[in-house]
């Protein structure tokens, strides 16, 4: 019989230097971490969108299938050439132990805006779309 062992860790709880854990550097370096410590398992809490007015509770969403754009990761947007250094630098915080989720929101928006409106659809995207319609 093989053995795991792990750990639970929410990407929220991840650091950041835009207000809340991403899926950006910080996890593939803990994904490293736990590899190179001889860990099997990442458990994380669901990744659905949240609300305040509910607590940020990742167990009460209105969707299933939704991700949190919280988690989507400013660094990947700027190596993806969907928002420039300049943007970042100036949004750019002191990562702290508690995550404050109204700053949160509106930092992630303003990237998420800028990244918005330097993407442009492509047969990738098309085709993403298509596999997906449902």
């Amino acid at each position: 019989m093989h053995r795991w062992a792990g750990v639970l860790l929410h990407i929220s709880s991840l650091p950041s230097s835009f207000c809340v854990g991403d899926l950006g550097r910080s996890a593939y370096l803990f994904v490293d971490f736990l590899s190179n410590s001889g860990q099997g398992l990442w458990q994380v809490l669901p990744l659905n969108p949240t609300f305040e007015e509910f607590g940020n509770s990742p167990y009460f969403s209105t969707s299933l299938f939704a991700g949190n754009p919280l988690f989507v990761s400013p660094e990947l947007l700027e190596e993806e050439g969907l928002i420039s250094k300049e943007t970042l630098d100036k949004l750019k915080e002191k990562p702290t132990r508690r995550v404050d989720y109204s700053k949160a929101y509106f930092v992630k928006d303003l990237i998420l805006e800028e990244a918005f409106k330097n993407f442009s659809e492509d047969r990738d995207f098309w085709q993403f779309e298509e596999e997906n319609a449902y």
